[in-house]
C-alpha cells in the first residue's frame, strides 16, 4: 500500500512519490524561541513526528531527512527580551532548553537537523542576493524587500491573489514599499537589537528568508515534504515559495502537509482570556503520552478541542493499557512484529483516530492472553509513540495518597482510572454517597460499596491528606482582617504554606 498525503497545494489527497528514496526529505518549520510551547506549538511536533516515524518505517531511517528550524532572531524574541530586560542570547538559549525538554516529554523523536537562524546568516546574504542580481528584490532606506509582482505565481499555495492582498492590507503601509504586498527580506537594526554586516549595512534578516536558506543549505534547492501550522500558509510559506523559487528558478517543496488550528474549551487560546495551556505546565499533572493520546485522537488536519476532559480520558486508557501489560515481563513481550492493519492506517494520510480505534480492539483481542497477540499490540502503540515506557515507572508515577474524602464529582475521572473495572457512572456513584463526615479509614470506605469490585490498579487511595486549608480572622474594634492558607504537611511537625490570600487578594 502506497503512503497518501494531503497536499495543500493541489487541496487532494496524493500518492507520496519522493524525488530519491534513498534521500527522503523533510523541512518543518520550528518554534519562534522566546517563551514556554503551548499546546497548539505542540500540535506539529507530534504530527510531523509520526510522520517522521513513518517514513522511517517506509524507506529505512538512514535513508530519511528531517530539519525542524529553531528561529531565535525576531521580533517577538527582542520585544519578550525587553520586557523581561534579559539578554537575548540567554532568553533564547533558555526557551531552547525549554522547548527541548517539551518535546522529549511529549515522546517526539530528534530531527535529523535542528538549525539555528543565527547559524545561518552568511547564507541569508547570499540567496538575498541572487533575488537582487535577478531584479525579484530591491533595496530601500536600508531595506531589501521581495518585489510580489515580479513572481507571477505569488499566491498559488494560499489561493489569494495580489488585488485581495492589497484591498486587505493595513492602513499606513510603509512608503520605501513599491507595492503594499512587497515583504522584508533584509531590515536595518535599532539600537540595542541583534546585527550583522551585511551590503545593505548593519541589520538582521526578516522571518521568511531563514526558512528558504536553512531547507536549502541541508536539503537541496528541491525536497520531498514541507509542513507546519496552517496558521503558516499565508504569508510565509508563500513567501518562502516565491523567494526561493525565483532565486533558483526550481520547484521548492513537491508536497506541502499542515495541520489544523487549536482550541482551549471550544475557544481560541488566548493569554487574556486566561485559557492559555502550555505544555510545561501540564507535566506536574499529566505524563507525557497523556499529551500525545490526545493530540493524535482527532486527524491532524481537523480542528483541535483542547479539553480537560479529552485529557482524562486519554489518562484513564494509558493507565488501563499499561495495567495490563504490567502482567507480562520484557521476555514475554520481546517478539513485537510489524503489524499491517496499523500500517494501513497510517498511510492514509496519517488517520491516527482511525489508528487508535484498531488499538482498543487489539487490546480487547489481548484479554484472551496471547502473548503474540500483546506483542502486536505493543508494537503497533509503538509506532503512534505510545507505550513505550515500562508499565511499573508508569503505574508509580506520582504515587500519592488520593484523600476518598476531598474529592467531588469533578473528580469521577481520576477515581475511576485508580481502580480496575470501575466505570466512570461507578465513580460518580461513589463520589455521590460520601459521608458528610467523611470515611474513618479505607476499609470502612471498600466496605460501603460492597456491590463495586474496588480492586487497585494503581496507587493509593486513603482517608487522610497533607494538605490542608487555614482560614483566620480577625477583628478589632472594627476593624476585620481574613486570610486563607493553603499549607502541606512535610511531617515532624513541619509545615510548609504554599499559598495564602488576604481579604480575598
Amino acid at each position: 500500500m502506497d503512503l497518501m498525503l494531503y497536499d495543500t497545494f493541489t487541496n487532494s489527497k496524493k500518492k507520496f512519490e519522493p524525488i530519491d528514496p534513498n534521500n527522503v526529505r523533510m523541512y518543518v518549520c520550528g518554534p519562534t524561541v522566546y517563551d514556554y510551547a503551548h499546546v497548539g506549538n505542540a500540535r506539529p511536533v507530534i504530527v510531523f513526528d509520526i510522520l517522521f516515524r513513518l517514513l522511517q518505517k517506509i524507506y529505512g531511517s538512514e535513508n530519511v531527512t528531517y530539519v525542524r528550524n529553531i528561529t531565535d532572531v525576531d521580533d517577538k524574541i527582542i520585544h519578550a527580551a525587553n520586557d523581561q530586560n534579559e539578554d537575548i542570547g540567554i532568553l533564547t538559549e533558555k526557551t531552547i532548553n525549554y522547548f527541548h525538554d517539551d518535546a522529549k516529554y511529549i515522546g517526539a523523536l530528534k530531527p535529523t537537523f535542528e538549525p539555528r537562524a543565527t547559524e545561518h546568516i552568511p547564507e541569508m546574504i547570499e540567496l538575498i542576493e541572487k533575488l537582487i542580481s535577478k531584479e525579484f528584490a530591491y533595496v530601500a532606506d536600508g531595506n531589501v524587500l521581495f518585489s510580489s509582482n515580479k513572481f507571477k505565481e505569488y499566491g498559488k499555495l494560499s489561493g489569494k491573489n495580489l488585488d485581495e492582498m492589497v484591498a486587505g492590507s493595513r492602513v499606513g503601509v510603509e512608503s520605501y514599499k513599491k507595492e503594499e504586498s512587497d515583504f522584508v527580506l533584509w531590515k536595518p537594526s535599532k539600537e540595542d537589537e541583534p546585527s550583522w554586516k551585511s551590503p545593505w549595512g548593519d541589520g538582521r534578516p526578516g522571518w521568511h528568508i531563514e526558512c528558504s536558506a536553512m531547507s536549502e543549505k541541508l536539503l537541496g534547492e528541491n525536497f520531498d515534504i514541507h509542513g507546519g501550522g496552517q496558521d503558516l500558509i499565508f504569508p510565509h510559506h508563500e513567501n518562502e515559495i516565491a523567494q526561493s523559487e525565483c532565486a533558483n528558478n526550481n520547484k521548492f517543496a513537491n508536497y506541502w502537509v499542515h495541520n489544523g488550528f487549536v482550541t482551549v474549551e471550544g475557544n481560541k487560546m488566548s493569554k487574556s482570556d486566561g485559557n492559555f495551556v502550555t505544555v510545561n505546565e501540564l507535566k506536574d499533572s499529566f505524563q507525557g503520552e497523556v499529551i500525545r493520546l490526545t493530540m493524535i485522537s482527532t486527524h491532524y488536519r481537523q480542528p483541535l478541542n483542547w479539553t480537560k476532559d479529552n485529557l482524562n480520558e486519554s489518562k484513564k486508557t494509558l493507565d488501563k493499557w499499561y495495567t495490563f501489560l504490567s502482567n507480562f515481563n520484557d521476555d514475554e513481550l520481546k517478539d513485537a512484529h510489524n503489524d499491517n492493519e496499523i500500517m494501513e492506517t497510517l498511510l492514509d494520510d496519517m488517520n491516527t483516530p482511525k489508528a487508535i480505534s484498531v488499538l482498543h480492539q487489539k487490546f480487547k483481542d489481548c484479554q484472551s492472553g496471547d502473548k503474540g497477540l500483546v506483542s502486536n499490540f505493543l508494537y503497533s502503540a509503538n509506532m503512534l509513540g505510545l507505550l513505550n515506557e515500562k508499565p511499573s515507572e508508569w503505574l508509580s508515577w506520582k504515587k500519592e495518597n488520593l484523600n476518598i474524602n476531598t474529592l467531588d464529582l469533578e473528580d469521577a475521572y481520576l477515581l475511576s482510572s485508580i481502580f480496575s473495572n470501575l466505570t466512570l457512572k461507578d465513580a460518580e456513584y461513589i463520589l455521590d454517597n460520601i459521608p458528610k463526615s467523611g470515611f474513618d479509614d479505607l476499609n470502612n470506605f471498600i466496605r460501603s460499596f460492597p456491590d463495586l469490585d474496588l480492586e487497585l490498579a494503581y496507587g493509593n487511595i486513603g482517608v487522610t491528606s497533607n494538605i490542608f486549608e487555614l482560614n483566620s480572622e480577625l477583628n478589632f474594634n472594627e476593624f476585620v482582617s481574613s486570610s486563607k492558607s493553603i499549607i502541606i504537611y512535610e511531617g515532624n511537625k513541619n509545615g510548609f504554606i504554599i499559598s495564602r490570600i488576604y481579604n480575598g487578594i
